[in-house]
């Protein structure tokens, strides 16, 4: 890679907030939380009495076997962090010239629909077309929800001492790629029912936030929430905690970390925190409701945990592991992006 040009995955964080600073279009009072570095999903207000828009795009660029369900998935996520209920969604879908194929097409399209059926959304519209250059499948989606305005669920709300909550845990999302992507190797490493159960792991307990957005919106009084997407915990407590200009601490020891991924990132040498963790949502509130979150999480069937607090910003961002406080770690880029990199892979291995 020269010296000028980026690593694969998101923009570095100082170099969006100059872009959005910069460009940013025409003002307009109707678009109620705008682009800013940390927030999942823009939120308009279109003239309803009572609710507002919710609108988010992004791209599934890597080549999955669900690359449809994924587009479904992602996108829906984002909405939820917000207290929005996922409604309509519209797909771009390239297809890369040489191997396109109807097929391929009509696989993308019955992935959508599904997906799109297990979250009561609606397909309303897009693209399609076969495109030079690519050397995989593109689906390019937008999510569409609402929320009742009093339920809108703001990040700028988080305060001192909000309890964090991590729901799943960590690297759900990224282990389930390592395990299809390396699957032969890791199959001879460590034999092909952990190859399985780690596959699994994308469904099960799966990557989707939107069950748990909802019912934590709906139990208690949610201060913000969080999809854990590239760079992991990690990045997420930094995005988190820097919409609000605080500080964090979080305790490693109270982070759940499945044994099939603390497995394969030792095989790869990779740290857990900073891998893409669709599936696992960061929950800010005041401790006083954090008990009746917890309980009504756990009563549907979802693991979840206080993984720490949010504190002043000049108590920094920190991790106590084995009773000690360190600084936590942040990463340029995602893990598996920098493992793929690493072994000379120009591809992104990332689903977005």
């Amino acid at each position: 890679m020269g010296k000028n040009h980026l690593p694969v995955g998101k923009l570095p964080s100082s170099l969006l907030e100059e872009l959005l600073a910069k460009y940013s279009g025409v003002g307009d009072p109707r678009v109620i939380i705008g682009p800013r570095v940390g927030e999942d999903a823009a939120v308009l207000d279109v003239g309803g009495k009572n609710t507002y828009l919710v609108v988010k795009t992004d791209p599934i660029t890597f080549a999955s076997d669900r690359i449809g369900w994924y587009a479904v998935n992602i996108n829906a996520n984002d909405v939820a962090t917000l207290g929005a209920v996922p409604r309509w969604f519209l797909a771009t879908v390239f297809l890369p010239e040489g191997r396109a194929s109807e097929e391929m097409a009509r696989t993308i399209f019955a992935d959508m629909s599904q997906a799109a059926k297990d979250l009561g959304v609606a397909l309303c519209g897009g693209h399609t077309e076969i495109t030079g250059g690519l050397e995989r499948p593109v689906v390019v989606g937008q999510m569409l929800g609402e929320v009742e305005k009093d339920r809108l669920v703001r990040k700028t709300s988080i305060r001192p001492d909000d309890d964090i909550i991590l729901t799943k845990g960590i690297a759900i999302e990224g282990t389930a790629i390592l395990a299809r992507e390396r699957e032969r190797e890791l199959t001879d490493r460590y034999g092909r029912e952990f190859v399985k159960r780690a596959q699994k792991l994308l469904y099960e307990p799966g990557i989707s936030i939107v069950r748990e957005a909802s019912i934590a919106a709906g139990t208690g009084k949610v201060h913000a929430m969080h999809d854990l997407t590239e760079g992991g915990l990690s990045t997420g407590i930094v995005e988190m905690a820097g919409i609000g200009g605080l500080g964090a601490t979080v305790n490693k020891s109270s982070v759940h970390c499945y044994p099939e991924t603390e497995a394969v990132c030792s095989f790869y040498g990779l740290d857990s925190m900073g891998m893409i963790s669709s599936g696992a949502l960061l929950i800010a509130m005041p401790p006083g409701d954090t008990e009746c979150v917890l309980d009504a999480l756990r009563q549907e069937g979802i693991s979840a945990e206080v993984i720490g607090s949010l504190t002043e910003k000049e108590k920094g961002l920190k991790m106590i592991e084995n009773g000690e406080a360190k600084e936590l770690p942040t990463f340029e880029v995602d893990e598996i992006a920098r493992l793929f990199e690493s072994e000379g892979e120009e591809s992104n291995p990332l689903p977005r």
